[in-house]
């Protein structure tokens, strides 16, 4: 069944919306979202993405309902590897709790948009080229060794800022030295100058693209329907805003993630190869013909394999963490919250969520010491 193009209209207006609607009622206001905030949003996402599915399975059939479920699962498992980037980031960019809503939104829009060239472009790819899920795979289950490799050697993270295209960013554009608020850009002595925020905002963007090239041929993996290779990605993105303040001091108790989404990459890559060999046109291969006697995967299968690893991973990584902890081998202060002021001085949180100096004095959002507890009102920061 081919997928009307007024659904697709409607689909990609309809989701524009919730992000039109997420900017002006969380994140036109600065301000670090609570964690009943976080959590409530995040349900309310994973909810539509569940009826969405629903949708899809009533209206068009059972199997096309297991293929989008299966891609929103694999999706949504590999978002949470780009939440890691993102504290990455942020870190890098030493970027204030409170302006960290607007860069994540923003280059989650930018994320989405990227993300459908490259679905379009693979579409036209597999059209023209059935074989190139030869390439797909192969790539796939090289990525999956690459992220073994890595973690196995503890290989360092390349710092966001050290990218050759931020430096050059910096090079070509004047760039201010501090954050004004959460502006990404504004005029001094008459000049259009950028803030760092926009510098994190071009590197969130760049970063979702390196991504986009596992996560397209993943999802390839699971169905060849464009509709629904990009209804799983927007749905996966939405509410990653939210997840990942939800998730602010869980991430680092995810140790063996890197290995569970290395077996979903490197399972899906089987998967492809598999049937690639089912749908073989390359003549150095059985003569050109099909390998019918090697087996398929099934949708309901993959999706059961993909949970399956995502659950055991999980609970592995909670069960270290908890066993750490009661030998005492976690630093006390790993989860305490840091936060920065608009100079990218690095300040710690209090219990009321505000930063407060080595005295316990509550600091405005310049770093400065507040005669009075109560935030920084210049900036809407109060209790």
């Amino acid at each position: 069944m081919s997928v009307p193009l007024w659904i697709w209209i409607l689909t990609i207006v309809v989701i524009l919306g919730f992000f039109v609607f997420d900017f002006v009622t969380h994140v036109r206001t600065p301000h670090e979202p609570t964690l009943k905030e976080s959590g409530l949003w995040t349900l309310f996402y994973v909810g539509l993405a569940l009826v969405f599915g629903v949708i899809v399975w009533v209206g068009w059939d059972g199997e096309h309902g297991l293929q989008y479920f299966t891609g929103y699962v694999t999706e949504k498992a590999l978002s949470v590897d780009n939440l890691f980037v993102f504290a990455l980031i942020f870190g890098a960019f030493k970027i204030p709790r409170r302006y960290q809503q607007k860069v994540l939104l923003l280059g989650i829009i930018m994320a989405l948009v990227f993300r459908l060239g490259f679905i379009l472009l693979g579409q036209v790819i597999i059209a023209a080229w059935s074989d190139v899920f030869y390439l797909f795979a192969l790539f796939l289950i090289f990525t999956a060794v690459k992220l073994i490799v890595d973690e196995v050697g503890d290989a360092e993270e390349t710092s966001p800022d050290e990218m050759r295209i931020i430096k050059w960013i910096r090079k070509v554009i004047p760039v201010t030295g501090r954050y004004y608020r959460d502006d990404l850009w504004l005029r001094k002595s008459g000049k259009l100058v950028f803030t760092p925020l926009f510098v994190a905002l071009v590197a969130i963007g760049l970063v979702d693209v390196m991504f986009a090239l596992d996560s397209i041929p993943a999802i390839y993996g699971i169905t060849t329907e464009a509709y629904l290779v990009f209804t799983t990605n927007a749905f996966s993105l939405m509410g990653l805003r939210q997840m990942y303040f939800l998730l602010d001091g869980l991430l680092d108790r995810l140790v063996f993630l890197a290995y569970g989404l290395a077996a979903v990459l490197g399972f899906i890559g089987v998967k492809l190869l598999l049937h690639a060999l089912h749908n073989n046109n390359l003549p150095f291969i059985n003569g050109g013909e099909d390998v019918d006697w090697l087996p398929e995967i099934s949708t309901s299968g993959s999706l059961i394999v993909i949970v399956g690893i995502l659950t055991v991973t999980v609970l592995l990584s909670l069960w270290k963490d908890a066993r750490d902890r009661s030998q005492g081998a976690v630093d006390p202060n790993r989860n305490r919250k840091v936060d920065y002021d608009d100079f990218g001085n690095k300040h710690y949180v209090d219990e009321d969520g505000y930063m407060v100096d080595e005295h316990g004095n509550e600091l405005d959002w310049d770093g400065e010491v507040l005669t009075e507890k109560g935030g920084d009102p210049s900036g809407g920061h109060v209790h």
